[in-house]
Protein backbone atom coordinates (compact mmCIF):
# COMPACT_ATOMS: atom_id res chain seq x y z
CA UNK A 1 0.00 0.00 0.00
CA UNK A 2 1.97 2.97 -1.28
CA UNK A 3 -0.50 5.84 -1.58
CA UNK A 4 0.65 9.44 -1.77
CA UNK A 5 -1.35 12.65 -2.16
CA UNK A 6 -0.23 16.24 -2.66
CA UNK A 7 -2.24 19.36 -3.38
CA UNK A 8 -3.61 22.77 -2.53
CA UNK A 9 -7.16 23.76 -1.66
CA UNK A 10 -9.30 26.70 -0.61
CA UNK A 11 -7.94 26.49 2.94
CA UNK A 12 -4.25 26.56 2.01
CA UNK A 13 -3.98 28.64 -1.15
CA UNK A 14 -5.65 31.83 -2.39
CA UNK A 15 -7.65 31.79 -5.60
CA UNK A 16 -4.80 33.62 -7.37
CA UNK A 17 -2.56 30.56 -6.90
CA UNK A 18 -5.29 27.99 -7.52
CA UNK A 19 -6.10 29.52 -10.88
CA UNK A 20 -2.42 29.21 -11.88
CA UNK A 21 -2.61 25.49 -11.06
CA UNK A 22 -5.88 24.94 -12.91
CA UNK A 23 -5.67 22.24 -15.60
CA UNK A 24 -8.18 22.70 -18.43
CA UNK A 25 -9.96 19.62 -19.66
CA UNK A 26 -8.07 19.77 -22.95
CA UNK A 27 -4.77 19.15 -21.09
CA UNK A 28 -5.90 16.62 -18.49
CA UNK A 29 -4.96 13.53 -20.51
CA UNK A 30 -1.51 14.99 -21.12
CA UNK A 31 -1.11 15.79 -17.40
CA UNK A 32 -2.10 12.24 -16.38
CA UNK A 33 0.28 10.65 -18.89
CA UNK A 34 3.12 12.81 -17.60
CA UNK A 35 2.19 11.94 -14.03
CA UNK A 36 2.36 8.16 -14.53
CA UNK A 37 5.61 8.70 -16.43
CA UNK A 38 7.09 10.53 -13.44
CA UNK A 39 9.79 8.58 -11.55
CA UNK A 40 8.34 6.26 -8.94
CA UNK A 41 4.67 6.64 -9.98
CA UNK A 42 2.72 3.52 -11.04
CA UNK A 43 -0.82 4.96 -11.03
CA UNK A 44 -2.18 8.47 -10.73
CA UNK A 45 -5.27 10.65 -10.60
CA UNK A 46 -5.62 14.44 -10.75
CA UNK A 47 -8.59 16.18 -9.14
CA UNK A 48 -8.98 19.75 -10.38
CA UNK A 49 -11.90 21.89 -9.22
CA UNK A 50 -12.42 25.56 -8.43
CA UNK A 51 -11.46 24.83 -4.81
CA UNK A 52 -8.65 22.31 -5.10
CA UNK A 53 -5.94 20.77 -7.25
CA UNK A 54 -4.80 17.40 -5.89
CA UNK A 55 -2.59 14.62 -7.20
CA UNK A 56 -3.17 11.09 -5.89
CA UNK A 57 -0.54 8.50 -6.76
CA UNK A 58 0.30 4.90 -6.09
CA UNK A 59 4.08 4.75 -5.93
CA UNK A 60 6.61 1.94 -6.19
CA UNK A 61 8.69 2.63 -3.11
CA UNK A 62 6.17 4.49 -0.98
CA UNK A 63 7.36 7.93 -1.98
CA UNK A 64 7.82 9.97 -5.14
CA UNK A 65 8.89 13.58 -5.53
CA UNK A 66 5.52 14.91 -6.63
CA UNK A 67 6.66 18.47 -5.90
CA UNK A 68 9.04 18.23 -8.84
CA UNK A 69 6.13 17.07 -11.02
CA UNK A 70 4.13 20.17 -10.04
CA UNK A 71 7.13 22.39 -10.68
CA UNK A 72 7.76 20.92 -14.13
CA UNK A 73 4.17 20.72 -15.34
CA UNK A 74 3.10 24.18 -14.16
CA UNK A 75 6.51 25.79 -14.71
CA UNK A 76 6.50 27.16 -11.17
CA UNK A 77 9.27 27.25 -8.61
CA UNK A 78 8.83 25.01 -5.56
CA UNK A 79 9.31 27.95 -3.12
CA UNK A 80 6.19 29.54 -4.66
CA UNK A 81 4.18 26.41 -3.94
CA UNK A 82 5.73 25.13 -0.72
CA UNK A 83 3.85 27.31 1.80
CA UNK A 84 0.50 26.25 0.32
CA UNK A 85 1.05 22.52 -0.26
CA UNK A 86 -0.13 19.65 1.89
CA UNK A 87 1.10 16.10 1.43
CA UNK A 88 -0.20 12.83 2.84
CA UNK A 89 1.06 9.25 2.75
CA UNK A 90 -0.54 5.85 3.27
CA UNK A 91 -3.32 5.99 5.89
CA UNK A 92 -3.41 9.81 5.89
CA UNK A 93 -3.77 9.85 2.09
CA UNK A 94 -6.65 7.35 2.26
CA UNK A 95 -8.38 9.37 4.96
CA UNK A 96 -8.01 12.62 3.04
CA UNK A 97 -9.50 11.08 -0.11
CA UNK A 98 -12.44 9.64 1.85
CA UNK A 99 -13.06 13.06 3.47
CA UNK A 100 -12.89 14.89 0.15
CA UNK A 101 -15.22 12.47 -1.60
CA UNK A 102 -17.67 12.66 1.33
CA UNK A 103 -17.63 16.48 1.13
CA UNK A 104 -16.12 16.87 4.60
CA UNK A 105 -13.21 18.89 3.22
CA UNK A 106 -15.33 21.08 0.96
CA UNK A 107 -15.77 24.83 1.23
CA UNK A 108 -19.43 24.00 1.85
CA UNK A 109 -19.47 20.86 3.99
CA UNK A 110 -21.98 18.40 2.59
CA UNK A 111 -22.28 19.90 -0.89
CA UNK A 112 -22.96 17.19 -3.48
CA UNK A 113 -20.88 18.47 -6.42
CA UNK A 114 -17.51 17.14 -5.22
CA UNK A 115 -18.56 13.49 -5.48
CA UNK A 116 -19.41 13.95 -9.15
CA UNK A 117 -16.12 15.78 -9.70
CA UNK A 118 -14.10 12.94 -8.14
CA UNK A 119 -16.00 10.40 -10.25
CA UNK A 120 -15.27 12.43 -13.38
CA UNK A 121 -11.55 12.59 -12.49
CA UNK A 122 -11.60 8.82 -11.91
CA UNK A 123 -13.26 8.14 -15.26
CA UNK A 124 -10.73 10.32 -17.08
CA UNK A 125 -7.78 8.64 -15.36
CA UNK A 126 -9.13 5.17 -16.17
CA UNK A 127 -9.71 6.15 -19.79
CA UNK A 128 -6.02 7.00 -20.28
CA UNK A 129 -4.81 3.99 -18.29
CA UNK A 130 -3.53 5.99 -15.31
CA UNK A 131 -5.77 4.11 -12.85
CA UNK A 132 -5.99 0.33 -13.10
CA UNK A 133 -5.16 -1.55 -9.90
CA UNK A 134 -4.68 -0.30 -6.34
CA UNK A 135 -6.03 3.19 -7.04
CA UNK A 136 -9.05 1.58 -8.67
CA UNK A 137 -9.81 -0.28 -5.43
CA UNK A 138 -9.19 2.85 -3.34
CA UNK A 139 -11.45 5.10 -5.39
CA UNK A 140 -14.22 2.52 -5.61
CA UNK A 141 -14.16 2.34 -1.82
CA UNK A 142 -14.13 6.14 -1.54
CA UNK A 143 -17.40 6.32 -3.49
CA UNK A 144 -18.95 3.74 -1.16
CA UNK A 145 -17.81 5.74 1.88
CA UNK A 146 -19.39 8.90 0.46
CA UNK A 147 -22.66 7.03 -0.02
CA UNK A 148 -22.53 5.75 3.56
CA UNK A 149 -21.94 9.28 4.90
CA UNK A 150 -24.94 10.56 2.92
CA UNK A 151 -27.12 7.69 4.08
CA UNK A 152 -26.20 7.60 7.76
CA UNK A 153 -25.83 11.33 8.51
CA UNK A 154 -27.64 14.56 7.65
CA UNK A 155 -24.41 16.32 6.73
CA UNK A 156 -25.78 17.20 3.30
CA UNK A 157 -29.28 18.22 4.36
CA UNK A 158 -28.59 21.78 5.54
CA UNK A 159 -29.52 24.62 3.23
CA UNK A 160 -26.14 26.34 3.60
CA UNK A 161 -24.39 26.36 0.22
CA UNK A 162 -22.61 28.66 -2.19
CA UNK A 163 -25.95 29.14 -3.92
CA UNK A 164 -27.83 30.03 -0.72
CA UNK A 165 -25.05 32.36 0.41
CA UNK A 166 -25.15 34.09 -2.98
CA UNK A 167 -28.85 34.72 -2.44
CA UNK A 168 -28.20 36.25 0.99
CA UNK A 169 -25.48 38.51 -0.39
CA UNK A 170 -27.72 39.61 -3.24
CA UNK A 171 -30.47 40.46 -0.75
CA UNK A 172 -28.04 42.64 1.21
CA UNK A 173 -27.12 44.56 -1.93
CA UNK A 174 -30.59 44.97 -3.43
CA UNK A 175 -32.78 44.74 -0.35
CA UNK A 176 -35.18 42.51 -2.25
CA UNK A 177 -34.76 40.18 -5.25
CA UNK A 178 -38.28 40.77 -6.52
CA UNK A 179 -38.14 41.79 -10.16
CA UNK A 180 -34.34 41.41 -10.47
CA UNK A 181 -32.86 39.96 -13.65
CA UNK A 182 -30.23 37.19 -13.60
CA UNK A 183 -27.60 36.50 -16.28
CA UNK A 184 -25.78 33.14 -16.41
CA UNK A 185 -22.42 33.22 -18.22
CA UNK A 186 -21.47 29.58 -18.66
CA UNK A 187 -23.92 26.75 -18.14
CA UNK A 188 -22.27 24.74 -15.36
CA UNK A 189 -24.02 22.90 -12.53
CA UNK A 190 -23.12 25.40 -9.82
CA UNK A 191 -24.24 28.35 -11.92
CA UNK A 192 -27.55 26.60 -12.53
CA UNK A 193 -27.96 25.89 -8.82
CA UNK A 194 -27.26 29.51 -7.86
CA UNK A 195 -29.70 30.74 -10.50
CA UNK A 196 -32.37 28.33 -9.25
CA UNK A 197 -32.01 29.75 -5.71
CA UNK A 198 -32.20 33.33 -6.97
CA UNK A 199 -35.29 32.63 -9.04
CA UNK A 200 -36.92 30.90 -6.07
CA UNK A 201 -36.40 34.08 -4.04
CA UNK A 202 -38.19 36.39 -6.42
CA UNK A 203 -35.83 37.07 -9.36
CA UNK A 204 -37.93 37.92 -12.41
CA UNK A 205 -36.13 36.55 -15.45
CA UNK A 206 -32.96 34.87 -16.62
CA UNK A 207 -30.57 35.17 -19.55
CA UNK A 208 -28.02 32.47 -20.44
CA UNK A 209 -24.90 32.88 -22.55
CA UNK A 210 -22.60 29.97 -23.31
CA UNK A 211 -19.95 29.33 -25.96
CA UNK A 212 -22.12 26.45 -27.15
CA UNK A 213 -25.42 28.14 -27.93
CA UNK A 214 -27.43 24.90 -27.89
CA UNK A 215 -26.43 24.29 -24.27
CA UNK A 216 -27.41 27.82 -23.34
CA UNK A 217 -30.78 27.28 -24.99
CA UNK A 218 -31.42 24.06 -23.04
CA UNK A 219 -30.59 25.72 -19.73
CA UNK A 220 -32.63 28.85 -20.52
CA UNK A 221 -35.62 26.64 -21.30
CA UNK A 222 -35.49 25.19 -17.76
CA UNK A 223 -36.11 28.65 -16.32
CA UNK A 224 -38.35 30.00 -19.06
CA UNK A 225 -35.49 32.38 -19.86
CA UNK A 226 -33.67 33.66 -22.95
CA UNK A 227 -30.53 32.19 -24.52
CA UNK A 228 -27.92 34.68 -25.77
CA UNK A 229 -25.15 34.04 -28.30
CA UNK A 230 -21.80 34.36 -26.52
CA UNK A 231 -20.63 36.96 -29.03
CA UNK A 232 -23.40 39.27 -27.81
CA UNK A 233 -22.30 39.06 -24.17
CA UNK A 234 -21.04 42.63 -23.76
CA UNK A 235 -24.00 44.11 -25.62
CA UNK A 236 -26.53 42.37 -23.36
CA UNK A 237 -24.97 41.87 -19.90
CA UNK A 238 -26.10 45.30 -18.68
CA UNK A 239 -29.71 44.05 -18.76
CA UNK A 240 -28.95 41.97 -15.64
CA UNK A 241 -28.85 42.99 -12.02
CA UNK A 242 -27.08 39.78 -11.02
CA UNK A 243 -24.44 38.05 -13.17
CA UNK A 244 -23.34 34.51 -12.28
CA UNK A 245 -20.25 33.57 -14.22
CA UNK A 246 -18.43 30.24 -14.42
CA UNK A 247 -16.61 29.60 -17.68
CA UNK A 248 -13.43 27.77 -18.59
CA UNK A 249 -11.73 30.90 -19.87
CA UNK A 250 -8.02 31.18 -19.13
CA UNK A 251 -8.31 34.95 -18.59
CA UNK A 252 -10.91 37.34 -17.23
CA UNK A 253 -13.85 37.95 -19.55
CA UNK A 254 -15.18 40.89 -17.54
CA UNK A 255 -12.70 43.73 -17.03
CA UNK A 256 -12.86 47.26 -15.66
CA UNK A 257 -13.74 48.81 -19.01
CA UNK A 258 -16.72 46.47 -19.31
CA UNK A 259 -17.94 47.45 -15.85
CA UNK A 260 -17.72 51.14 -16.73
CA UNK A 261 -19.71 50.49 -19.90
CA UNK A 262 -22.40 48.53 -18.04
CA UNK A 263 -22.80 51.23 -15.36
CA UNK A 264 -23.16 53.97 -17.93
CA UNK A 265 -25.91 52.04 -19.72
CA UNK A 266 -27.65 51.25 -16.43
CA UNK A 267 -27.42 54.88 -15.28
CA UNK A 268 -25.32 53.72 -12.32
CA UNK A 269 -27.84 51.20 -11.03
CA UNK A 270 -25.78 48.51 -9.18
CA UNK A 271 -24.71 45.15 -10.61
CA UNK A 272 -23.81 42.08 -8.56
CA UNK A 273 -21.24 39.59 -10.00
CA UNK A 274 -20.95 36.10 -8.51
CA UNK A 275 -17.71 34.72 -9.94
CA UNK A 276 -17.42 31.00 -9.22
CA UNK A 277 -14.85 30.29 -11.94
CA UNK A 278 -11.23 29.25 -11.42
CA UNK A 279 -9.41 30.90 -13.14
CA UNK A 280 -11.64 33.87 -12.31
CA UNK A 281 -13.90 35.37 -14.97
CA UNK A 282 -14.11 38.83 -13.37
CA UNK A 283 -11.03 41.02 -13.02
CA UNK A 284 -10.52 42.23 -9.44
CA UNK A 285 -10.36 45.83 -10.76
CA UNK A 286 -14.09 45.62 -11.42
CA UNK A 287 -14.71 45.67 -7.66
CA UNK A 288 -13.22 49.14 -7.42
CA UNK A 289 -16.08 50.65 -9.42
CA UNK A 290 -18.86 52.25 -7.43
CA UNK A 291 -22.00 50.29 -8.15
CA UNK A 292 -20.23 47.02 -9.08
CA UNK A 293 -20.12 44.30 -6.39
CA UNK A 294 -17.93 41.26 -7.14
CA UNK A 295 -17.72 38.12 -5.02
CA UNK A 296 -15.31 35.37 -6.07
CA UNK A 297 -15.15 31.81 -4.77
CA UNK A 298 -12.97 32.77 -1.78
CA UNK A 299 -15.34 35.56 -0.75
CA UNK A 300 -18.19 33.09 -0.81
CA UNK A 301 -16.15 30.68 1.32
CA UNK A 302 -15.88 33.27 4.09
CA UNK A 303 -19.62 33.88 3.96
CA UNK A 304 -20.33 30.15 4.05
CA UNK A 305 -18.03 29.62 7.05
CA UNK A 306 -20.22 31.93 9.13
CA UNK A 307 -23.30 29.81 8.40
CA UNK A 308 -22.10 26.23 8.86
CA UNK A 309 -22.42 25.75 12.63
CA UNK A 310 -25.57 23.60 12.21
CA UNK A 311 -23.59 21.02 10.28
CA UNK A 312 -20.84 20.49 12.84
CA UNK A 313 -22.58 17.75 14.81
CA UNK A 314 -23.44 15.79 11.66
CA UNK A 315 -19.95 16.37 10.30
CA UNK A 316 -18.49 14.89 13.51
CA UNK A 317 -20.59 11.75 12.96
CA UNK A 318 -19.39 11.61 9.38
CA UNK A 319 -15.75 11.87 10.52
CA UNK A 320 -16.25 8.78 12.71
CA UNK A 321 -17.61 6.91 9.69
CA UNK A 322 -14.59 7.93 7.62
CA UNK A 323 -12.15 6.78 10.33
CA UNK A 324 -13.97 3.45 10.56
CA UNK A 325 -13.83 3.01 6.79
CA UNK A 326 -10.12 3.85 6.69
CA UNK A 327 -9.47 1.09 9.27
CA UNK A 328 -11.54 -1.38 7.27
CA UNK A 329 -9.83 -0.53 4.00
CA UNK A 330 -6.35 -0.84 5.51
CA UNK A 331 -7.24 -4.17 7.08
CA UNK A 332 -8.55 -5.42 3.74
CA UNK A 333 -5.36 -4.34 1.97
CA UNK A 334 -3.14 -5.89 4.61
CA UNK A 335 -5.06 -9.17 4.55
CA UNK A 336 -4.73 -9.17 0.78
CA UNK A 337 -0.98 -8.55 1.12
CA UNK A 338 -0.42 -11.67 3.27
CA UNK A 339 -2.27 -14.03 0.90
CA UNK A 340 0.57 -14.38 -1.66
CA UNK A 341 3.01 -15.20 1.15
CA UNK A 342 0.66 -17.82 2.63
CA UNK A 343 0.20 -19.42 -0.80
CA UNK A 344 3.96 -19.38 -1.43
CA UNK A 345 4.60 -20.98 1.96
CA UNK A 346 2.00 -23.71 1.30
CA UNK A 347 3.49 -24.42 -2.14
CA UNK A 348 7.04 -24.41 -0.75
CA UNK A 349 6.31 -26.92 2.01
CA UNK A 350 4.18 -29.10 -0.26
CA UNK A 351 7.07 -29.32 -2.75
CA UNK A 352 9.40 -30.37 0.08
CA UNK A 353 6.90 -33.02 1.22
CA UNK A 354 6.53 -34.49 -2.26
CA UNK A 355 10.28 -34.40 -2.88
CA UNK A 356 11.01 -36.26 0.37
CA UNK A 357 8.39 -38.94 -0.36
CA UNK A 358 9.84 -39.43 -3.84
CA UNK A 359 13.37 -39.60 -2.39
CA UNK A 360 12.63 -42.47 -0.01
CA UNK A 361 10.01 -44.29 -2.10
CA UNK A 362 12.57 -46.57 -3.73
CA UNK A 363 13.77 -47.82 -0.36
CA UNK A 364 10.27 -48.58 0.86
CA UNK A 365 9.49 -51.14 -1.80
CA UNK A 366 5.98 -51.91 -2.96
CA UNK A 367 3.37 -50.28 -0.76
CA UNK A 368 -0.24 -51.25 -0.29
CA UNK A 369 -2.96 -48.62 -0.78
CA UNK A 370 -3.35 -48.51 3.00
CA UNK A 371 0.37 -47.80 3.45
CA UNK A 372 0.32 -45.10 0.75
CA UNK A 373 -2.60 -43.44 2.54
CA UNK A 374 -0.79 -43.66 5.89
CA UNK A 375 2.34 -41.95 4.49
CA UNK A 376 0.20 -39.30 2.82
CA UNK A 377 -1.73 -38.64 6.02
CA UNK A 378 1.40 -38.58 8.18
CA UNK A 379 3.39 -36.18 5.98
CA UNK A 380 0.45 -33.86 5.37
CA UNK A 381 -0.17 -33.69 9.10
CA UNK A 382 3.48 -32.74 9.76
CA UNK A 383 3.39 -30.01 7.10
CA UNK A 384 0.07 -28.71 8.42
CA UNK A 385 1.48 -28.38 11.95
CA UNK A 386 4.58 -26.59 10.63
CA UNK A 387 2.43 -24.14 8.67
CA UNK A 388 -0.06 -23.43 11.45
CA UNK A 389 2.01 -20.98 13.49
CA UNK A 390 3.39 -18.81 10.65
CA UNK A 391 0.01 -18.63 8.89
CA UNK A 392 -1.82 -17.73 12.11
CA UNK A 393 0.85 -15.13 12.90
CA UNK A 394 0.51 -13.58 9.42
CA UNK A 395 -3.27 -13.34 9.69
CA UNK A 396 -3.05 -11.78 13.15
CA UNK A 397 -0.43 -9.29 11.97
CA UNK A 398 -2.69 -8.26 9.09
CA UNK A 399 -5.51 -7.46 11.48
CA UNK A 400 -3.17 -5.47 13.71
CA UNK A 401 -1.57 -3.40 10.91
CA UNK A 402 1.78 -5.21 11.22
CA UNK A 403 1.60 -7.29 8.06
CA UNK A 404 4.57 -5.86 6.16
CA UNK A 405 7.35 -6.67 8.69
CA UNK A 406 5.83 -10.07 9.46
CA UNK A 407 5.60 -10.96 5.76
CA UNK A 408 9.28 -10.09 5.46
CA UNK A 409 10.21 -12.31 8.43
CA UNK A 410 8.31 -15.35 7.10
CA UNK A 411 9.78 -14.96 3.63
CA UNK A 412 13.29 -14.80 5.05
CA UNK A 413 12.86 -17.78 7.40
CA UNK A 414 11.50 -20.05 4.67
CA UNK A 415 13.68 -18.57 1.91
CA UNK A 416 10.57 -17.61 -0.08
CA UNK A 417 12.13 -14.43 -1.47
CA UNK A 418 14.88 -16.34 -3.20
CA UNK A 419 12.34 -18.83 -4.54
CA UNK A 420 10.07 -16.08 -5.89
CA UNK A 421 12.97 -14.28 -7.56
CA UNK A 422 14.04 -17.44 -9.37
CA UNK A 423 10.49 -18.21 -10.57
CA UNK A 424 10.06 -14.65 -11.83
CA UNK A 425 13.40 -14.50 -13.66
CA UNK A 426 13.35 -14.44 -17.50
CA UNK A 427 14.02 -17.70 -19.25
CA UNK A 428 17.42 -16.59 -20.52
CA UNK A 429 18.54 -15.96 -16.92
CA UNK A 430 17.10 -19.12 -15.43
CA UNK A 431 20.55 -20.75 -15.16
CA UNK A 432 21.83 -17.93 -13.00
CA UNK A 433 21.58 -18.07 -9.21
CA UNK A 434 19.54 -15.23 -7.70
CA UNK A 435 21.08 -13.46 -4.73
CA UNK A 436 19.31 -13.72 -1.39
CA UNK A 437 18.47 -10.12 -0.40
CA UNK A 438 18.81 -11.06 3.26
Amino acid sequence: MNFQLIGVNHNTAPVELRERLNIPGSRMAEALQRLVGHPGVDEGLILCTCNRVEILAQTRNGSSDLRSFLQAFFEMRVPELQPHLYEYHERDAIRHLFRVTSSLDSMVVGEPQILGQVKEAYATARAVGAVHSQLDQLLTRAFAVAKRVRTETAVGSSSVSVASVAVELAKKIFGSLNGKHVYLVGAGKMSELAARHLMAHGAASIFVANRTYERAARLAEKFGGQAIHFGELYETADRADIVITSTGSRRAIFRREHGELFLSRRKNRPMFFIDIAVPRDVDSQMNKLDGIFVYDIDDLQQAVAANTSDRRKEAARAEHIVDDEVDRFQARLQTRDVVPTIVSLQDHLENIRQAEIDRVRGRLGALSPEQELAIETLTRGIVSKIMHTPISTLKTAARESEATPMIDVVRRIFNLRDKEKRSAAPAEESAEESEDPS
